[in-house]
């Protein structure tokens, strides 16, 4: 079972608003719209994005990093290099 499945309906919800926000970047773009206005719509969708990164983070380290724990010293380690791993990739992007 997913960390996030709790949740899932929740990101499947916010990652459609997500959706409808690129696409109307898309359809601002095919019109030709004021490009600050462009570069605001991209940073709310990129932000939106991010949120959802941060809550798929805290349920992992929850549910898979903490069931890791409870089943030896190395899941645990291998979940916590993982969780580690990703943050670093977010950190980047």
């Amino acid at each position: 079972m997913a960390g996030y499945s709790e949740s899932k309906d929740d990101y499947l919800k916010r990652l459609a608003r997500i959706e409808g926000q690129v696409r109307g970047i898309r359809r601002m773009v095919d019109e030709d719209v004021y490009c600050i206005d462009i570069l605001t719509q991209v940073a709310a969708a990129t932000k939106a994005l991010q949120a959802v990164s941060l809550g798929l983070l805290e349920d992992h380290i929850g549910h898979c990093v903490v069931g890791a724990a409870r089943e030896s010293d190395e899941a645990a380690e291998a979940k916590v290099h993982e969780a580690s791993a990703a943050i670093a990739r977010l950190v980047r992007a």
